[in-house]
């Protein structure tokens, strides 16, 4: 990626125009043809639709479940699961490895998709498919390491003999956020599948297709489509149901309905891991590249519209560089394109609809209303389409504002400037959210060190969140209420199984043997544990 694509920076183009519209509309990707071959397995008796952000207009009628039918999901993911539990392992994977080249074979098919339910732009749509080639391709070669069975040091060595194993959860419970469709659907249950587990997914409704495309394609690869159930509905009926008879939870959304799906876990003493928000800060310190960190600061606050977990909402900068790096960061995001064609161009689409929109104009016109400057944007865009809101950059906000702390998931950055490091690291901590955070300078030893004291799960130096997700042997996720558990690596796959340990003992038990009573036993179980220290076993 140049760096003008990446920032979006245009010459001789009209700030903030329509891209040029392409030929294909939604009325070509989402045919009742395609529709009726996506949703052939998705048992629902009753009918719900999802709405195209570009244009507000209902894309498709689909299938909504009914608690039973959540219910008989399960039963026939279960019924599937053991076969599949005992299929061998490096065939689990080559389905994987196979996924991997027929997603990027036919990308375009699965980019229209994401962009028509989502109304990102194709750029930030092929984020998703870079992502899930990535997980298709890691677990593809890793899990046979991840899941092999370990040796162990025994109670007694030599006479006990320690195996550990990953066995699978069973039927792994997944909801599925409408932000990023592809990548959080099927890229988060690559691991589950190659662990030997079944899937029942609820993905959000109104980016359903995007994720039936996504198990479509598994299936051609050589998963069982038994294995792979998606139910569709509200989460409060459909959501509920899918925690009430999972065996392992996998929740990326909100913190508040991450608490609730935690709540519900707890009671049923299953695991669970969130994925939750974030309220993520950049930090720019004086001695950074002034050029590379707006760039990268429009990377890293209207990728998908704002609309992704780790963006960044909180720009820190130092006010000895403040004044330049907001005049060139202010100067290319006036100079992005919005679009709402289905092809490269645009720099940035559209929210994914009315409550999003809502949600981003409201942070904004209060903010604004306090006293708060608009730098940059600050307006909807109706010429556009109905949720098209220009990327936005305020400074002067307080802390009364909305906006200062409360996560907004819209194309909207606060500037807060500071003194020093230390206020640096305290004002980016001082929140509830642990997610992501990005530090910019020149000075790498710097930017690790200080990265180190930052209460996020992850932290990119010099970019703004790619290098660490899109490194996907290292764990990713929140801490705070940010969420539980991680993706990626090895906690992304272990956590989809249950650890056993097999102690086979042999010659002598552990217990008086050979006509020792209970003191002598007690006395050469003394000396043995001692010569163990000795000899530095661990």
């Amino acid at each position: 990626m140049t760096e003008t694509q990446a920032t979006g920076a245009r010459t001789g183009t009209n700030p903030l125009a329509p891209a040029p519209e392409g030929t294909r509309t939604a009325a070509d990707v989402v045919t009742p043809q395609v529709v009726a071959q996506l949703t052939r397995d998705v048992v629902g008796s009753g009918r719900t639709a999802n709405h195209a952000p570009f244009t507000g207009e209902k894309l498709a009628d689909l299938p909504e479940s009914t608690p039973e039918e959540v219910a008989d999901a399960f039963a026939r993911a279960r019924a599937a699961q053991e076969a599949w539990a005992a299929t061998p392992l490096a065939r689990r994977a080559a389905v994987l490895l196979r996924f991997h080249d027929l997603v990027l074979a036919r990308q375009a098919e699965v980019l229209d998709l994401i962009q028509v339910e989502t109304g990102k732009a194709r750029l930030h749509a092929h984020e998703e498919v870079q992502a899930v080639a990535l997980a298709a391709r890691h677990y593809g070669r890793k899990a046979p390491s991840y899941l092999r069975p370990k040796r162990h040091t025994g109670a007694v060595p030599v006479l006990t003999k320690i195996t550990e194993l990953r066995q699978p959860r069973g039927v792994v419970g997944q909801i599925v956020p409408w932000n990023y469709p592809f990548e959080l659907s099927v890229g988060d249950a690559l691991p589950a599948f190659v662990a030997g587990n079944a899937v029942v997914m609820k993905p959000d409704t109104e980016t359903a297709l995007t994720a039936l495309w996504g198990r479509d394609l598994l299936v051609e690869a050589g998963l069982p489509a038994e294995v792979f159930q998606v139910v569709l509905g509200e989460g409060q009926v459909v959501g509920t149901e899918v925690v009430r008879h999972a065996d392992y939870v996998s929740f990326t959304g909100s913190t508040t309905t991450g608490k609730i799906v935690a709540q519900r876990a707890a009671a049923r003493l299953i695991g669970c891991s969130l994925e939750l928000g974030g309220k993520n800060a950049m930090l720019v310190l004086e001695d950074a590249d002034i050029e590379k960190a707006a760039a990268g600061a429009v990377r890293a606050c209207f990728s998908s519209a704002g609309q992704l977990c780790i963006s960044i909402e909180r720009l820190l900068v130092h006010e000895s560089v403040a004044d330049a790096f907001l005049e060139r960061f202010t100067a290319l995001t006036k100079a992005m394109r919005l679009g709402n064609s289905l092809a490269y161009g645009a720099d940035m689409g559209s929210l994914a609809g009315e409550r999003q929109f809502e949600a981003v104009r409201t942070h904004v016109e209060e903010a604004v209303a306090k006293g708060a400057e608009v730098l940059a944007g600050g307006q909807p865009r109706p010429d556009i389409g109905p949720y098209f809101f220009e990327p936005t950059i305020l400074d002067g906000v307080e802390e009364a504002m909305a906006v200062c702390k409360d996560e907004t998931f819209g194309p909207v950055v606060s500037v807060y400037r500071f003194r020093d490091e230390e206020e640096a690291i305290t004002r980016a901590n001082a929140t509830s959210f642990g997610l992501n955070s990005s530090v910019w300078t020149k000075d790498g030893r710097r930017g690790r060190a200080l990265a180190a004291r930052l209460r996020t799960g992850t932290v990119n130096v010099n970019e703004a969140y790619a290098s660490a997700y899109g490194s996907v042997q290292a764990p990713m996720g929140g801490m705070k209420e940010s969420g539980i558990g991680r993706r990626h690596g090895s906690e992304g796959i272990l956590k989809y199984t249950e650890p056993q340990t097999v102690a086979h003992q042999r010659l002598l038990p552990m217990a008086p043997s050979f006509g020792m009573d209970d003191a002598t036993y007690a006395a050469f179980m003394t000396r043995s544990l001692r010569a163990m220290k000795a000899f530095r076993l661990r």
